[in-house]
């Protein structure tokens, strides 16, 4: 635990000040009681509290230094739950994506479609951007910061050759580190891998990995491994469902590369293969609009995530409730007020 406001701490010694003044004050006006001798009021008075005359007391001392507590704002990290579900957009980012068959460019319309898409998203769910060309990279982690994410996709741009199946790795290994949590041991190491290997995962139905989805926005253009089929199953058997955007048009566009005209034209067929693999759906990019329709099919699952969380209402009411208790029971047993 940690305090928002440390200096208020010394709060807490006013307590145990306020101890010593009231037993310096409770034994001079003994003494002065007990020099009126053996009278019945004195030795009434001067008597030593029991059980029931402390127990008042020390509910009013631990409910002062809880308030102390609370005046110093304590923090701490709570598993707290909340709903969640993730949602990858993955571009298409190959030479490819420059083509203008799709005004003004493809990569310019999967931005709008992405950007629509993520602005009409709740807070609940947190979206992540991957980037793939010959290789593919995480541009974004997930978030539920819609401005990140969309700053995070007016940054791509176009690059070199597409492999489809390395977005699709890249976007179910960002998956996997979202829900393994910020404690997860995510990070590199130059430590010997061990020599027991990693066991597969048993496979599970396609689709029923609901918290989580992949969005794949791409001509479907494939000129580098590994096999866009074979990505796709490894999904398929994590249960993780892919939406595919097709890009493009069936006659295609002419574009230069280093020099070079390059004819590329949309692979609606690999793209809608993949989606089905996946229990997935497949949407042309005139249709980008029904993007917003994933999240009906996204089931967000409940998560224990933890953070810090500021408990200064639980200090504060707990010293309150204390408090109040004190004061009952001291009017109750002692018939007066502390």
């Amino acid at each position: 635990m940690s305090f928002i406001w440390p200096p208020l701490l010394a709060t807490l010694f006013l307590v145990p000040l306020g101890l010593l003044l009231y037993a310096y004050l409770d034994v001079r006006r003994r003494r002065r009681l007990a020099a009126y001798g053996g009278s019945g009021l004195a030795q009434t008075v001067t008597r030593r509290p029991g059980i029931r005359g402390r127990f008042p007391a020390v509910l009013l001392i631990l409910g002062l230094s809880a308030i102390s507590l609370a005046m110093a704002r304590p923090q701490a990290v709570l598993s707290l739950p909340r709903q969640d579900g993730t949602v990858i957009l993955a571009f298409d980012v190959s030479a490819s994506m420059a083509a203008t068959d799709l005004q003004p460019t493809r990569i310019a319309a999967a931005k709008a479609a992405a950007k629509d898409f993520v602005a009409k998203q709740p807070t609940s769910i947190n979206i992540g951007v991957v980037a793939f060309s010959d290789s593919g990279i995480q541009v974004q982690q997930p978030t539920n910061d819609q401005a990140s994410v969309i700053s995070a996709i007016d940054r791509l741009t176009p690059e070199r050759g597409t492999s489809v199946a390395e977005g699709i790795l890249a976007s179910l290994k960002v998956i996997a580190i979202a829900e393994a949590g910020p404690y997860a041991n995510n990070y590199y190491s130059n430590a010997s891998p061990a020599s027991t290997p990693t066991p597969t995962p048993t496979p599970v139905p396609a689709g029923t990995h609901a918290p989580a989805a992949i969005v794949l926005l791409s001509d479907g253009e494939n000129n580098e491994s590994p096999d866009p089929m074979a990505a796709a199953q490894a999904a398929a058997n994590q249960g993780v469902r892919i939406y595919t955007v097709g890009l493009g048009s069936a006659a295609g566009s002419t574009v230069t590369v280093n020099g070079f005209q390059l004819h590329t034209q949309l692979d609606e067929a690999t793209l809608q293969q993949i989606s089905q693999v996946t229990d997935g759906t497949y949407y042309n990019a005139t249709d980008a609009q029904q993007l917003r329709s994933i999240y009906d099919n996204l089931d967000t699952g409940l998560v224990l995530q933890p953070q810090m969380t500021e408990i200064t209402s639980i200090f504060a009411g707990a010293g309150l409730l204390l408090l109040i208790a004190g004061a009952l029971t001291s009017l109750y047993w002692l018939g007066r007020m502390p």
